[in-house]
């Protein structure tokens, strides 16, 4: 049976020039957090000494070079390479992307082996994290592929939850990437999330149109009309309780999206502006539809401010939280839904 009393928290340490150091530290410098979740940093403890230093931080690391010699009750840093790298605050390096996405595949491949139980994931720069091994926009794109499933960004706070049927797409390609199958496969991944990961039993989902006022009757658009609205009612008639398509420009100022227990967005912008408006330094940003759980804070690099130790650690707390919770709820899903038998033990034990 899985563990919920003991439950591995891996860290891909993001981009090293901006203020993930200084979040990661000043979450974990919260000791009661120890008694939820045994975290491993995936990093290397000459990089996690030097914020320590440079941020000023108390936190005893415990360093250790396999897995399986993490300790429950400290933030172990697993070293991911050995040599000096030279941190940089506020500047995008080519080298630095390449550490960054050294951390995300080693916490990655501890994911899908089972090493770990719960990935949060710090900010990474899209630019310079590009190489032959990572062609992605960002994470969910690369975590779909690794992991498996129909992966969506979702963004949550407690009381707002929205996906996105498009994600990093340009605007001018938006409508030619929806189509009946992408609407109803990502429906269903909210859906099932929201039962499977959240606990709401029966559902509520407001979608939003593609075009301005749903295309006024195709005035502006003939997208809703011709893919949104029918593919809609086939949902709902399957019994899901699925409504829209709602205009976006006055969904949220409204108050409509509080009869809803999740929204999804036609694109990005439509959805992560008025929720990075109403919940920014609360939202997580958690990739639904994998088969593995990962989490991660709504916010980018944050170079302007990097080094300076004036970030704001509240939304990667939140993220690392999230992910706990969510973990947890799998696991009471699962033992309400699956064979018994079949329930496999955890393949990394902690030490003491």
């Amino acid at each position: 049976m899985k563990n919920q009393e003991n439950i591995v928290v891996g860290i891909s340490v993001g981009d090293l020039n901006g203020i993930s150091g200084e979040i990661i530290l000043k979450t974990f410098e919260d000791s009661r957090i120890l008694e939820l979740c045994t975290p491993v940093i995936f990093a290397s403890i000459k990089v996690m000494g030097f914020f320590k230093n440079h941020f000023k931080s108390s936190i005893d690391f415990n360093s250790v070079h396999d897995i399986n010699s993490i300790k429950q009750g400290k933030v172990n840093v697993l070293n991911c390479w050995k040599e000096h790298v030279d941190i940089n605050f506020g500047a995008e390096e080519t080298k630095i992307g390449e550490y960054a996405l050294k951390s995300l595949e080693k916490a990655t491949n501890a994911l899908k082996q089972e090493q770990i139980d719960v990935l949060v994931t710090a900010p990474i720069n899209k630019h310079n994290i590009q190489s032959e091994a990572f062609t992605f926009p960002g994470h969910t794109d690369y975590l779909a592929k690794e992991l498996g499933g129909n992966s969506l960004m979702f963004m949550v706070t407690d009381t707002l939850k929205v996906g996105l049927l498009t994600d990093h797409v340009p605007v001018k390609d938006v409508s030619e990437h929806i189509s009946e199958a992408l609407i109803i496969e990502k429906i269903d991944t909210v859906y099932q999330t929201l039962k499977k990961d959240f606990k709401i039993v029966k559902p509520k989902i407001a979608v939003l149109g593609i075009n301005p006022h749903t295309g006024d009757n195709g005035v502006i658009g003939s997208e809703d009309d011709d893919i949104m609205r029918p593919t809609l009612k086939k949902i709902k008639e399957e019994g899901k309780l699925v409504y829209g398509p709602y205009a976006a420009d006055s969904f949220f100022g409204s108050n409509n999206y509080k009869n809803f227990d999740a929204i999804i967005a036609s694109y990005h912008d439509q959805g992560l502006i008025p929720f990075k408006t109403l919940s920014f330094g609360q939202g997580v940003n958690f990739t639904a539809g994998l088969t593995r759980v990962r989490t991660s804070p709504d916010h980018g690099t944050a170079y302007e401010i990097a080094g300076k130790g004036i970030a704001d650690e509240s939304s990667f707390k939140e993220a690392l939280f999230t992910g706990i919770q969510i973990f947890r709820n799998r696991i009471d899903y699962e033992e309400l839904t699956a064979n018994p038998l079949k329930r496999q033990p955890r393949k990394v034990g902690v030490k003491k």
